[in-house]
């Protein structure tokens, strides 16, 4: 199975978001080429809030082109055969964690935002990370900073869509 496949699969199995659902699933009907960077018209990344629920916090990365905290995440590659393991390896890298675990059921959330030319679109599937009990974050070079902030804090430094992505893995847990 493609990655292409494999994002049309996951979509169609997912039950939220159903008007963005769409719009994902249309995307990719449309691009065959719809999960690489080079698909110009907008593409699916993945993602993954890498979260410590016994703590009650969660990773952030300051991103060094956005200058945002953020959640990990990025392009898909050519060796990640499906969205899970993309948005998991990008959440490893980024975090510097193994053993990272991918929370089950799929999908945390949707998130579609605008990103400057070439391209239009990032289709982002948010995903949700558990770390494990002895969690040791390292900068990658993706990043300006990683920091731990409890849930209560990330509204403070973070966009909606961070928040958004907060609360539904918390729904979940």
């Amino acid at each position: 199975m493609s990655l292409h496949d494999d994002a049309v699969l996951v979509l169609k199995n997912y039950e939220d978001q159903e008007e963005l659902r769409q719009v994902y699933l249309e995307h990719l009907s449309e691009h065959p080429d719809g999960t690489w960077k080079s698909c110009t018209s907008g593409h699916v990344t993945a993602s993954a809030l890498v979260i410590d629920p016994e703590r009650g916090r969660v990773l952030l990365t300051l991103h060094r082109k956005l200058r945002m905290w953020l959640q990990m995440g990025g392009h898909c590659e050519p060796d990640d055969a499906t969205l899970a393991a993309a948005a998991l390896r990008e959440a490893t890298e980024e975090s510097g964690i193994p053993g990272l675990t991918l929370l089950p059921g799929g999908p945390a959330r949707l998130d579609r935002h605008a990103i400057p030319a070439p391209c239009n679109w990032h289709l982002d599937v948010q995903y949700a990370a558990l770390a494990p009990a002895d969690a040791v974050e390292a900068i990658s070079d993706e990043s300006l900073d990683l920091r731990w902030f409890a849930y209560d804090k990330v509204a403070d430094v973070a966009d909606d869509s961070v928040v958004r992505l907060l609360e539904a893995t918390r729904a979940r847990l």
